[in-house]
């Protein structure tokens, strides 16, 4: 047997692979086991990236049905190649679980292909498809194994039908008609592919409203502008039962608080109710890993119980992100090299790629009314920017909250054109402890979308100059 690895890292997704790459980075010798057969995990493979690329065509789609015409752009009859466009998301999957290939090879990191099991806190038993398995010695093991579909009790996911998330990345035809049962995240956006595509789409939701955590403000936007994009909305609702047939699916759905039950029936049916950690055959149970309702338990430096065994990303609960859990894996190997690696979970950026997109950052204005925080708010619309209005793309708004006696930047909520990209700046600014002045008083190019971040901050004082 070789010398033991200085870590092993199970599973090879974005927290997992950054992991090993920084790892390395730093001299230690890194091993990946992954058992998916390609790397990326759930976010590049059946999540952010397909879902993505298909937001941006099925975008494309609808401006050209519906939007060209006004900027002098004449298509003439419009047609639909569903299957090319699910091939070119799939070339974009290939070309960059491919790229992260290469980048563990460039680092010189063992990509090993396999299931992997802790039998101890020094050894990692991997099983390939065929073949015999591998005992790996390690100094340290991290376990990056992520998260997967919720299940809704009584509905059976079947990936034609009734689909998760990685159903509705690859139907054959659009569907007339679909449910999507989960107004968060995933639910909205793999929604608004489908609908602009043609399918008409229904939200069934269990709890007030659609995105649950988000500043009221957005939610109160994004419910209005997705009903007129032609989104219908059942909220404190709950599906009870699904029935496949050929002629579709039959659902039961109820008030959440009691009341009549409704049947309504669909080509397709999206079950969108979140995520639940992976953990399965890993052995925790045997090496006395600590659990909590399915999530890893773990210290300040991402440790569990048991000495030299750390944890990262969706399996240890908190904020599940592909972002959150690269930091966490960067601030592993940091730790394992003997530096400092830290993660301000206070500053993690999400957003919804629906379009206009949604991006929230830090503290939301009920969660400070809540904790009695005094607060000041700017807000600026993206309809008061030049470039969103010559961009025919208005729809919106910058809103941020800062400390009314300091004026440090609390929270920064955003919904319009690249919002995505624009919550960069706000990060930057909490990352750093900055102020609105901070924003107000730093140059932004004209014309340019962030230029409302910058009236937002320049609102938090009242003097807005361009509202």
């Amino acid at each position: 047997m070789s010398d033991p690895y200085d870590v092993i890292i199970v599973g090879g997704g974005p927290g997992g692979y950054v992991c090993a790459i920084r790892a390395a980075q730093l001299g230690l010798k890194v091993a990946c086991v992954e058992k998916r057969g390609t790397l990326g995990g759930t976010c590049l493979n059946v999540g952010c990236i397909p879902s993505k690329a298909l937001l941006q065509s099925s975008h494309h789609f609808e401006a050209a049905a519906h939007e060209f015409a006004d900027h002098g752009v004449k298509t003439g009859t419009l047609s639909l190649d569903l299957k090319t466009m699910l091939g070119r998301k799939d070339k974009v999957v290939e070309d960059l679980t491919k790229g992260i290939e290469f980048l563990l090879k460039k680092n010189k990191v063992d990509y090993i292909i396999g299931a992997g099991t802790i039998t101890a806190a020094d050894t990692v038993e991997v099983k390939p498809a065929s073949g015999k398995k591998q005992v790996l010695k390690t100094k340290n093991i991290v376990i990056a194994t992520g998260s997967d579909v919720a299940p809704l009790a009584g509905v059976t996911i079947d990936e034609k039908q009734i689909v998760s998330s990685t159903g509705a990345l690859s139907l054959s035809k659009v569907p007339k008609s679909m449910v999507v049962v989960g107004g968060g995240v995933i639910g909205l956006e793999l929604g608004s592919v489908w609908r602009r595509l043609g399918a008409e789409v229904t939200v069934v939701e269990f709890l007030d409203n659609i995105l649950p955590g988000m500043d009221g403000e957005v939610v109160k936007q994004m419910t209005r502008t997705l009903k007129k994009q032609g989104m219908k909305f059942k909220l404190k609702a709950k599906v009870t039962a699904a029935k496949a047939a050929k002629t579709g699916v039959t659902l039961s759905v109820e008030p959440r608080d009691g009341g009549t039950v409704e049947t309504i029936k669909a080509d397709v049916v999206l079950i969108a109710i979140g995520r639940r950690p992976y953990s399965d055959g890993l052995g925790l149970d045997k090496v006395g890993v600590v659990m909590d309702r399915g999530f890893i338990t773990t210290d300040h430096n991402l440790q569990t119980n048991v000495a030299g065994i750390f944890a990262i990303g969706d399996v240890i609960g908190g904020l599940m992100l592909a972002h959150k859990a690269e930091e966490e894996g960067v601030a592993v190997a940091e730790h394992l090299a003997g530096q400092s690696g830290h993660v301000n979970y206070d500053v993690i950026p999400g957003v919804v790629y629906t379009w206009p997109e949604v991006a929230a950052l830090g503290k939301t204005e009920e969660a400070l009314k809540e904790a009695g925080v005094a607060y000041t708010v700017g807000k600026f619309p993206f309809s008061a920017n030049s470039r969103a209005r010559a961009n025919a793309d208005s729809e919106g708004f910058v809103k941020i909250l800062a400390d009314a006696k300091t004026d440090k930047v609390l929270g920064v909520h955003i919904v319009g054109p690249a919002a995505g990209d624009l919550i960069a700046e706000a990060v930057s600014v909490m990352e750093f402890g900055g102020s609105a002045e901070d924003i107000a008083r730093t140059c932004h190019a004209h014309p340019g979308l962030s230029e409302a971040v910058k009236e937002a901050a320049l609102a938090v004082g009242g003097r807005a100059i361009h509202m």
